[in-house]
């Protein structure tokens, strides 16, 4: 990271500390120092400290989104690792995963070794790199696995193209297998969306817009299930949408199958109905499309019962001109990360439909699970990655002030109640009041 000097001692002092993977909800201290937590604890005292009083706020482990598109190499006018990366620290995040979907694919170790070294120039939080599954993302042979976990990419997919041949999932799924690493699965058959711009259902209908129906996804995820439970290999599910992908995860949760799941806040907090009535507003394409209102209630269910184990924005940044054409022409996609948290406070915590604590593991210790990483957590030793939480500011969405280069988003004026206040990453403060500092 581009992060400079050693990180100076710094005491959280009095917030309420919330980290589910040690069971603690109560206030507390945290003290930081050498990059890593020092303490927890009552009253603590360290000379020489920074003194960041927190009471009334909440103090997380850092968040992990387990989801993004940083856009480099090749299309650097929609994000780079810079943007990217400080986009994360505002929204609160001290790790993020980027996809490999980039241009070129990250498909071999030396494309692994490139995004670790741009990031160590210049990104302000952890960038962890996932490697294709496949060549040049075709779905048709399978990349050079074995080297790019080597070189340390944590998963692999060709996020943004599903891989339909159902074999070279199956050999995906079991060379992964070998190295511990999970398949990260855009899942839609191809030929029942082709063309297709939102959800088919009633608004589809009413505004005359070609739709991709539910079951393109849930036919890949039932599919996956059965290759996983074939293979042994660990399948994760990008973005679920779906009722019906909800009911094929709880079959696989049942079995004991190694099938996770993330939903992204996007698909837990609005509907399809938006393109409506937004009047065509491309902004709200995304793919998987927004569902309908019954999709988006089992998508929370999930979320609440642990059956989905993560949330991950799916943060994918456009230029303007993708995005201000027609909507049959509009690129997919939705700039999340500085949106993410506040939107997920709002429409899920503040309401009652998940507590607290429920959200912080799903954006903390669930992807640190997946993934197998060393993180999502406040424990003593660990690498002092926190997140503090204003959980009553409130704040409009301008996507002006983004520090991502994407300023797509269908949240534009709209008041959100919960932000990030302070992002620390390895001990050094790289986001305050919603300035980052890097």
């Amino acid at each position: 990271m581009k992060l400079r000097g050693e990180p100076e001692p710094l005491l959280i002092r009095g917030g309420r500390v919330i980290d589910p993977a040690q069971g603690i909800d109560a206030e507390m201290d945290v003290l930081l120092g050498d990059g890593v937590v020092r303490q927890l604890g009552h009253d603590l005292e360290a000379d020489g400290a920074r003194v960041f009083e927190a009471r009334g706020l909440w103090v997380v482990p850092g968040l992990i989104d387990m989801h993004v598109h940083l856009r480099e190499p090749g299309e650097e006018w929609k994000e780079d690792i810079a943007s990217g990366t400080r986009a994360a620290a505002a929204g609160g995040f001290t790790t993020v995963v980027a996809m490999a979907n980039t241009r070129p694919p990250v498909d071999d170790a030396s494309m692994v070794n490139s995004i670790l070294a741009r990031a160590a120039e210049k990104a302000v939080v952890h960038v962890l790199p996932v490697g294709a599954v496949t060549r040049g993302l075709e779905g048709k042979e399978l990349a050079e696995m074995g080297d790019m976990a080597e070189a340390g990419a944590v998963a692999f997919s060709d996020d943004g193209h599903p891989i339909a041949d159902a074999e070279v999932m199956r050999c995906a799924l079991e060379y992964g297998h070998t190295f511990a690493k999970p398949i990260i699965d855009h899942c839609q058959e191809p030929s029942l969306t082709r063309d297709a711009v939102m959800h088919l259902g009633y608004w589809s209908t009413v505004l005359g817009l070609r739709g991709m129906p539910a079951v393109a996804e849930e036919i890949m995820v039932a599919r996956d299930i059965m290759l996983a439970r074939l293979t042994g290999g660990k399948v994760h599910i990008a973005h679920a949408s779906t009722r019906g992908t909800v009911d094929l995860l709880r079959v696989a949760r049942t079995e004991g199958l190694p099938v996770t799941a993330e939903a992204t806040p996007t698909h837990l907090c609005l509907t399809d109905r938006l393109v409506h009535d937004t009047a065509y507003d491309t902004s709200t394409k995304v793919n998987p499309p927004l569902r309908a209102a019954e999709d988006v209630e089992a998508l929370r269910r999930a979320l609440a019962e642990g059956v989905i184990e993560a949330i991950a924005t799916d943060h994918a940044p456009h230029h303007r001109d993708d995005k201000e054409v027609e909507y049959n022409y509009a690129a997919f996609g939705i700039s999340g990360l500085e949106t993410a948290l506040p939107l997920l406070l709002t429409e899920l915590v503040h309401t009652g439909i998940i507590p607290a604590a429920t959200l912080v593991e799903r954006l903390t210790a669930g992807p640190a699970r997946i993934l197998g990483l060393e993180a999502g957590s406040l424990r003593v030793g660990g690498c002092a990655d926190v997140t503090v939480i204003d959980p009553g500011l409130e704040k409009s969405v301008d996507p002006d002030r983004f520090y991502s280069k994407g300023k797509n988003t269908p949240l534009a004026g709209r008041k959100l109640r919960g932000w990030p206040v302070l992002t620390v990453v390895a001990g050094q403060v790289v986001m305050r009041e919603g300035g980052v500092l890097a």
